[in-house]
């Protein structure tokens, strides 16, 4: 068993927090999305653009790379 499976075999929700978050995601995407805009915006409040820039683009690369979405097809409750 790798360290991952054992950490989320011990939790109440005794599966993937990825599938958790995908769960979570699909059940209400607007406010997922309103968020990310409102962290977004505060980002650029509290920081230079060309900081902003940086992060942006950092959190653009995670974005296409689908860190949180590889792997199987999304279903709801699916167990790891």
């Amino acid at each position: 068993m790798n360290p991952y499976e054992w950490i989320w075999s011990r939790t109440p929700i005794n599966r993937p927090f990825t599938y958790a978050l995908r769960d979570a995601y699909h059940r209400c995407e607007f406010v997922w999305i309103v968020g990310l805009i409102a962290v977004g915006v505060a980002i650029g409040h509290h920081f230079d653009w060309l900081e902003t820039l940086k992060i942006l683009g950092l959190f653009t690369i995670g974005f296409i790379a689908g860190h949180l979405f590889w792997g199987k097809e999304w279903k709801e409750g699916q167990k790891g």
